[in-house]
């Protein structure tokens, strides 16, 4: 980052020491464990600390300002040379801080949303845009009022891309993310039931759509095809979006449709973009099989072709992607193997995910379980949405699912009496009912754990990999 203190203050609208006004910021936190010397601490109130009670410490650690929502007795005269921006809202004050840096920021800037798949899609445009220059990207799951400026004022401001991610869980939220980011280019990659607690009665692709109308001057809208009520809202937030599908027919504008992607066999897939006049194409093997990875796919291609990046890039790099924890992580455990993508679900993601394990399941001749958590944040939706997971889960007749949380009886009632549901609460209870159940380490299964933060099913996957890497009986 290059923002002098004297900037930061104009971005604030508060006054900046003259004696300071010059001093470069190394760093922008909110985690006095993250300060270091240069940097710039903000003091964010939360529901387990308050961040003004680390002030005095991100001093002492060499901080050269402080970010905070009220005065702090004492702090200017023990350290005379820190500067202190006092404002109302100090999440706020970092949106506004992460615009000014944007504004001086001159390379290509995109925001990605979506209900499903934004970060895998995220850390494969990085890796593939990355063959062509330096990128700087959302890490972890930092894609909120808070998590993107910070994200933002990471960067150093001389890569040739910005990739972040944009979340959405209340209807002011995208307002605010796109004010920030302003993106180059803005894609919409799906939409489905997720977080439709704190949303509004606009509808979800309303709410993602926001991000079109931040774009900046000559940017692009990019959504995709395969969701009628995307494509509506899409057109109506900027009538010159460009479209990707992942399927044979779709519901824009056959005119409007970019970027196509089919399955040729396995895990092989082709993707053909049509810009300017000109078609490309690319094949390419993918990590994961199903919807997600021909919607990925499609998506991909269509950004690298408006960027003029070779679709040959996408094959080069797809395949050495590394996805942060719980995302789809494939583990070889004994004679089993565990996909690990607990890091969070709703109806699309759990729905994309169950497709995926099913076709890994079909490939390496292994029968599916599933260990799976309850969805959360679906408000008066939950219901219906377990009642069709259990379709779901019926149609690929896995072999036996083990459920953590609630909404079991709407799990059963869509997935019927054919196929065991199990029900565990501890680690230690899923072994034991896995084992009970005839599956026993040693023999080849396939088998996805996924659910909702709410069910921590992380430490169910550390058990399984005890369990299922342990000598057979």
């Amino acid at each position: 980052m290059q923002l002098t203190l004297q900037k930061i203050a104009d971005a604030l609208g508060v006054p900046c020491p003259v004696k300071v006004q010059h001093t470069a910021v190394q760093a922008v936190v909110s985690d006095s464990r993250q300060v270091s010397h240069g940097a710039l601490f903000a003091c964010v109130p939360g529901e387990r600390c308050d961040g003004h009670d680390y002030a005095q410490a991100a001093c002492e650690q060499g901080a050269c300002a402080i970010l905070a929502e009220h005065p702090l007795e004492g702090l200017q005269e023990r350290f005379p040379d820190v500067a202190v921006f006092i404002t109302d809202n100090s999440i706020r004050a970092l949106g506004r801080i992460a615009a000014a840096w944007r504004d001086m920021y001159k390379g290509t800037v995109i925001g990605l949303t979506g209900t499903a798949g934004k970060t895998t899609t995220k850390e494969w445009l990085a890796a593939v845009l990355g063959s062509t220059g330096a990128v700087a990207k959302t890490e972890g799951n930092h894609n909120n009022q808070l998590g993107l400026p910070l994200s933002m004022l990471a960067a150093k401001g001389d890569e040739r891309f910005w990739i972040f991610e944009c979340g959405v869980s209340h209807p002011q939220d995208m307002d605010e993310l796109g004010a920030i980011l302003r993106p180059d280019i803005a894609i919409v990659l799906n939409v489905g039931e997720g977080h439709t607690e704190g949303l509004g009665d606009k509808g979800v692709a309303w709410y993602k759509t926001r991000l079109f109308k931040y774009l900046s001057e000559g940017g692009t809208a990019v959504a995709s095809a395969d969701y009628a009520d995307l494509v509506c809202k899409a057109m109506d937030a900027c009538p010159k979006t460009l479209f990707f599908t992942a399927k044979s027919s779709s519901y824009a504008d056959e005119a409007r449709i970019a970027s196509r992607v089919r399955h040729i066999q396995d895990s092989l897939y082709e993707a053909q973009v049509s810009l300017g006049g000109k078609t490309l194409s690319c094949r390419t093997a993918m990590p994961m099989a199903g919807d997600a990875a021909a919607e990925n796919l499609a998506c991909l291609a269509l950004v690298c072709a408006l960027l003029h990046v070779d679709l040959a890039e996408i094959e080069k790099k797809l395949q050495d992607v590394v996805l942060p924890g719980h995302r789809f992580s494939r583990k070889n455990c004994g004679s089993a193997i565990l996909i690990d993508d607990c890091y969070n679900a709703n109806p699309l993601s759990m729905k994309r995910m169950l497709q995926a394990a099913a076709g890994e399941a079909a490939a390496s001749g292994s029968p599916l379980v599933a260990v799976l958590g309850e969805m959360g944040e679906l408000g008066s939706l939950a219901y219906d949405a377990h009642v069709r997971l259990g379709r779901e889960l019926k149609a690929l007749a896995p072999l036996c699912v083990f459920w953590k949380g609630g909404l079991g009886e709407a799990l059963r009632e869509g997935l019927g009496s054919a196929i065991p549901l199990v029900f565990f609460e501890s680690d230690e209870e899923l072994c034991a009912q896995m084992r009970s159940q005839g599956i026993k380490p040693g023999e080849k299964y396939t088998v996805l754990c996924k659910g909702s933060r709410s069910n921590h099913l992380e430490t169910a996957c550390l058990a399984m990999e005890s369990y299922f890497g342990a000598e057979s009986d």
